[in-house]
């Protein structure tokens, strides 16, 4: 039942109201169209009601309310409708078409409804033929704005698309009207509508004798006024089309049918020779593509000036520097240059392919008859050893080679007349004669260098082959015997030429590849073609067996007699990776036997042998190379490398051979950098990790003794960052392993031992170790760290066994300044379960309960004995009594816990915890305590009592910076700690203010420094846009600091860090209203640190500083500028040519604001 006219009329007046707002608009659309949808109103009585509004003589009302039926129908097209409601629609529409007044809603309406599916009610084949009857006959496209210009040819594009056989019948009427429609558009938006349009007519009407065909030139002409695109449209137009999206469709358009070929061929190879690169690179785009679909029939007239145009594009653009940049040294980005000669020789390998008539391939013939190639291929191949080639003669064997290389991997019958013509002739220039057999070796060579224009376009040949054999589809041998010829000759020849080429790179000087562009180049095409000719397919391979394993020996003889020459041993290695890789890839295990006994034995060998002239970096380059050949290589290479790092340590541990440390250093950070990352790549790592960790706690449970020596830093840095690694990467099972099997170590050692505790009732769950009671042997102190290393990399969710002896052990080495156990318990209360069910683990800490011990043990270490009366123990037992004694008379400790606080903060604060604001506070009364007030009566130990204060207080202002910053030891997430968004800034926001009070409130010097020295901190670690957002509040103190902090060389490193932080406010809108507000202050600490002595660092970015206040209001700075122009010109004379150079920036930019 329809819904009262006078709920709903409402919406219509609204909009017709063209006053109204957009958004209200469209909502008054939605609403009835809502009503419509949920059947509370028809669409025929909604039409008959507004009746009045859609034949009105009031053109504006008439064009509001047929625009509405329109926008209505819109958002209807998913509702079924009856044929008679839908034939009356269309007959209305298509009316309307004829009045331009209302043209925009008619072109909606129609829109609306030809868009119909099937399934709710479509527009009948008649019906849209009259719809396009219509639109013919009454639109003049070209004369609406542009938003209406894009419904017409959107609905052309409805009517092509989804009714091509209503509207073929129209012809040549169809064809014209829309050659008038899309003549002189310029919208972009509107230019890929046309261009599709073109594109879908060429199928509607893809006959000889359709109107497409007879009109093809008339729609060419059209297109061709586009090419090439020239985007000019600004940025701001927010069209959302790019340059090479409207190129791409105008491209298609070309394409779309074979009946612009007389038109686009042309026109395309006329533009290859504009001057303009982007007319050349679209002209070769579109060629290429041209060609593919035109067809042969079409385009084999065009063969000889296609070849022509090509070639001399080819010859023009080559870049001579291809010759020594290339892909096996470097991937440089592509200039124009490079881009149209790539473009070019694309086009003319689908011209190879394509243009391939019935008796010969014309494209070949004009290539291998070609007088230009002919005579460029004399000059170029004849150009000596390669010293002193000109630029052009190296473009032009770029060019050739090029050439000669696409068209003999286009197909087999160009490799065959390429290869025929072209390599006896370079064989004859490189003075190399065929063998009778192919274990020959003859070559008439009797230098060792090769002429190398000879050797260029050898190479390039050798190397298209091998791809068109690769990519053949026919993979078997049946194919050789049909183009005997040619394999033969390569087979006679293999072997002579890999001799040459061997001898070559073997008699190469050393002082001819240092620094020796020349030298170079001969190398890389020698090895290139050495790995060619021992990479050809099995039952292609051209070479013998004996030339085969000639290859790989003069590849092994440069590994490991040539190492001096750095660039020929990475080019000889490298290659063998290549060859070793390609017998993994086709299993080709044939050649994989002489390649193992050679190259594999031999680099084994030589790894293993310690006494070897080859450098150990070297040696682990090329061991590590060898094992990415595959999984079975990297195995061995795995077993080596943990075998030899074993055997190491425990010459280092056990011998205490310092010498073996220098080579334990370099295996781990192989192992690590290398081995690891490759398994962790493959798949493989998790068993591969697991195995090596027991493997390094095994040994460490067997040396019950270590060296003296056996603490070397770098060893012991090397080895708990490996020991992170291994464990860092396993799933949670695996880590589980690992550290039972830690832990069981860690119960052997001296400290733990229960004969060696000093209470002999005492039991290891219950186990409270004091700092002095632990007196560590190198193994122990080796098991506490490597077992520290195993807790930093757990997963959260991995089980630790005796959480309480763990706590107890950790604090206890924390205390005594043992970093990596702050660390272990920082990564611990990080990682600490949250919901732990006490009543199924009894003996289980929480969180809290744990925070509560830890901060226990370490606060007890930084009270003061004064403060700390014996009644405050009486509850205590007898070994934490003993404890506090020792902790009491050893200020040591009381640094080591204050840095222990801050590592457990910062597990806490990553994670969120509210517990690390008692720790900040804690620090913070630190650093506000009163010295003076704190020392001992005996005024002899006034002076050490205030300095150990003074480093106290140190200690706890670089606490602020542990909290605050990255690590990459610990809590970050490759160890997988836990890190709640937006933690730093959290820290920053709830310490600032407490922080800036303080400040305020100080009382000494001493205390302020300290203050200032964390509030730098704070500030430098805390993200940029926090700081920036609180710009006004901390400027004055970021000052203040650096003024105060300044005094101090041990600070350089905190003053380069407070200048970024201002670099950054200076950049930010916000931060420079905090600027010009302490103008006068910022200016003259800036100049005061232009001179800053002890980091050049300091003093460029004070310069930069200045450099973008010269930005700021002209009114605020310039009663400063005489001041920073003398103090800049005294800059003028840095010994820093770096600052020499900011200064002159500076006064540049200071000078000109006159």
């Amino acid at each position: 039942m329809d819904k009262k006219p006078s709920s709903w009329i409402s919406h219509i007046e609204a909009f017709v109201d063209s006053s109204r707002p957009p958004k209200q608009q469209a909502a008054n659309v939605d609403a009835i169209a809502a009503l419509v949808k949920n059947d509370l109103l028809t669409l025929e009585a909604l039409v008959r009601d507004m009746e009045l509004y859609l034949t009105t003589s009031d053109h504006s009302i008439r064009a509001r309310g047929i625009l509405l039926l329109a926008e209505i129908l819109n958002c209807l097209m998913s509702k079924p409708l009856d044929g008679a409601s839908i034939s009356s629609l269309v007959e209305f529409f298509t009316s309307k078409l004829a009045d331009w007044q209302v043209l925009r809603g008619a072109l909606i309406g129609c829109l609306a409804l030809l868009r119909r599916k099937k399934n709710v009610g479509m527009v009948k084949s008649s019906e849209a033929r009259a719809v396009a009857e219509s639109y013919l006959m009454n639109v003049q496209v070209q004369s609406l704005a542009v938003h209406d210009r894009k419904l017409c040819f959107e609905v052309l594009q409805c009517l092509l698309e989804v009714y091509p056989e209503a509207v073929e019948m129209l012809g040549d009427d169809l064809v014209y009207g829309i050659c008038e429609a899309i003549d002189e558009e310029k919208d972009p938006r509107c230019l890929m509508l046309t261009f599709h349009l073109v594109e879908i007519l060429a199928r509607v009407f893809p006959d000889s004798s359709g109107s497409v065909a007879s009109f093809a030139g008339d729609l060419f002409d059209i297109l061709s006024r586009y090419f090439p695109i020239y985007f000019t449209h600004p940025r701001s137009d927010d069209l959302d089309i790019t340059r090479e999206e409207l190129s791409m469709a105008l491209m298609h358009a070309f394409c779309s049918t074979p009946f612009f070929e007389p038109f686009a061929i042309p026109l395309l190879l006329e533009k290859l020779s504009s001057s303009l690169p982007l007319a050349k690179l679209d002209s070769l785009k579109y060629l290429n593509n041209c060609i593919q679909h035109y067809g042969t029939d079409r385009m084999i007239k065009h063969a000889k000036a296609i070849w022509s145009n090509l070639k001399d594009v080819i010859l023009n653009h080559s870049p001579h520097k291809t010759l020594f940049s290339t892909s096996e040294l470097a991937g440089n980005m592509e200039s124009e240059e490079n881009q149209i000669a790539k473009e070019a020789l694309i086009c003319l390998q689908t011209a190879i392919l394509h243009l391939d008539s019935l008796e010969k391939n014309p494209i070949l013939s004009f290539i291998v008859e070609d007088e230009d190639i002919e005579m460029k291929f004399g000059l170029v191949s004849n150009e000596g050893t390669g010293t002193g080639i000109s630029i052009e003669s190296r473009r032009q064997l770029s060019a050739v080679g090029n050439i000669l290389s696409v068209s003999s991997k286009a197909s087999m019958s160009g490799c065959t007349r390429v290869f025929q013509k072209f390599f006896p002739r370079l064989m004859n220039i490189l003075e190399i004669s065929a063998s009778s057999s192919s274990n020959g070796c003859n070559t008439n060579n009797g230098t060792s260098s090769l002429n190398f224009g000879a050797l260029y376009l050898c190479i390039q040949l050798l190397a298209s082959f091998r791809e068109l054999i690769l990519t053949s589809q026919d993979f078997s041998p049946q194919v050789i015997t049909v183009q005997d010829g040619w394999w033969c000759m390569l087979q006679h020849f293999s072997g002579p030429l890999a001799h040459a080429l061997g001898s070559a790179l073997m008699g190469a000087r050393s002082s001819e590849l240092v620094n020796n562009n020349t030298g170079h180049e001969h190398a890389i095409y020698e090895v290139k073609g050495l790995q060619v000719l021992a990479t050809f397919p099995g039952c292609y391979l051209p070479t013998s067996e004996d030339v085969y394993e000639y290859i790989l020996v003069i590849f092994m003889s440069i590994a490991t007699e040539r190492f001096e020459d750095a660039f020929l041993w990475k080019l000889s290695v490298k290659a063998l990776i290549e060859i070793g890789s390609f017998i993994e890839k086709y299993h080709d295990s044939y050649r994989g036997i002489s390649f193992n006994r050679i190259v594999v034995e031999r680099i084994v060998s030589l790894f293993q042998q310690d006494d070897s002239t080859m450098p150990l970096a070297l040696k682990l380059d090329a061991i590590s190379e060898i094992g990415t050949i595959g999984v079975d290589y990297m195995s061995r290479v795995i077993k080596l490398l943990e075998e030899a790092i074993l055997s190491k340590f425990l010459a280092v541990c056990v011998e205490g051979r310092l010498e073996a440390a220098e080579i334990l250093v370099p295996l781990l950070e192989c192992y690590s950098n290398r081995v690891l990352l490759w398994c962790y790549t493959s798949g493989n790592f998790d068993e591969v990790a697991m195995q090596f960790a027991l493997c390094i706690w095994n040994q460490m449970e067997s040396i019950t003794i270590f060296d003296k020596d056996a603490k070397i830093q770098d060893l012991f840095d090397r080895m708990m960052t490996t020991m992170k690694l291994l464990v860092g990467g396993c799933a949670e099972e695996n880590q589980s392993l690992i550290v039972r099997k830690a832990y069981s170590v860690l119960l052997s050692t001296s400290f733990l031992s229960e004969e060696s505790l000093p209470f002999s009732s005492s039991k290891l769950e219950g186990l409270q170790v004091t700092p002095d009671f632990v007196n560590l042997s190198w193994r122990d102190e080796w098991i506490v760290s490597l077992f520290a290393s195993v807790v930093i990399a757990l997963l959260p969710q991995t089980p630790l066994p005796d959480v309480k002896l763990l706590l107890n052990v950790l604090t206890t080495f924390l205390l005594k300044g043992h970093l990596p156990a702050a660390q272990a318990l920082a990564s611990m209360v990080n990682k600490w379960h949250v919901n732990i069910d006490k009543s199924e683990v009894p003996n289980a800490y929480t969180l809290d309960e744990a925070i509560e011990m830890i901060l226990e043990r370490s606060l007890l270490s930084v009270q003061s004995s004064s403060n700390l009366g014996k009644s405050d123990l009486l509850n205590k037992d007898e070994r934490m009594l003993s404890c506090l004694c020792l902790l009491n008379n050893n200020s040591s400790f009381q640094s080591n816990a204050v840095v222990g606080l801050a590592w457990i903060g910062k597990g806490l604060l990553m994670r969120g915890h509210e517990k690390v604001k008692e720790i900040a506070m804690l620090l913070l009364q630190y650093l506000l305590s009163n010295p003076y007030k704190e020392l001992h009566s005996d005024a002899s130990g006034s002076g050490d009592s205030l300095d150990v204060h003074t480093s106290l207080a140190t200690s706890a202002a670089d606490a602020f910076h542990v909290i605050l910053s990255d690590s990459e030891v610990c809590l970050n997430k490759n160890f997988h700690a836990m890190i709640r968004p937006l933690y730093k800034q959290r820290f920053f926001s709830s310490m600032m203010p407490v922080l800036l009070s303080s400040i305020k409130q100080s009382c000494s010097s001493s205390m302020r420094v300290a203050l200032y020295r964390a509030f730098a901190h704070v500030i430098s670690d805390a993200p940029l846009a926090a700081v920036v957002a609180e710009a006004k509040k901390i400027l004055p103190s970021l000052m203040d600091s650096l003024a105060m902090l300044s005094e101090d060389v041990l600070n350089k490193d905190l003053i380069y860090s407070l200048l970024l932080v201002l670099s950054g406010i200076l950049m930010d809108d916000n931060g420079k209203e905090a600027i010009i507000e302490n103008i006068n202050t910022v200016i003259s600490d800036l100049i005061r640190l232009i001179f800053y002595p002890h980091m050049m660092l300091v003093r460029e970015t004070a310069i930069q500083c200045l450099v973008a206040m010269s930005a700021l209001p002209h009114a605020r700075i310039y009663p400063m500028r005489p001041q920073v122009l003398r103090a800049v010109s005294k800059a003028l004379d840095d010994r820093k040519r770096v600052v020499r150079q900011e200064a002159v920036r500076c006064r540049q930019a200071w000078v000109s604001m006159a």
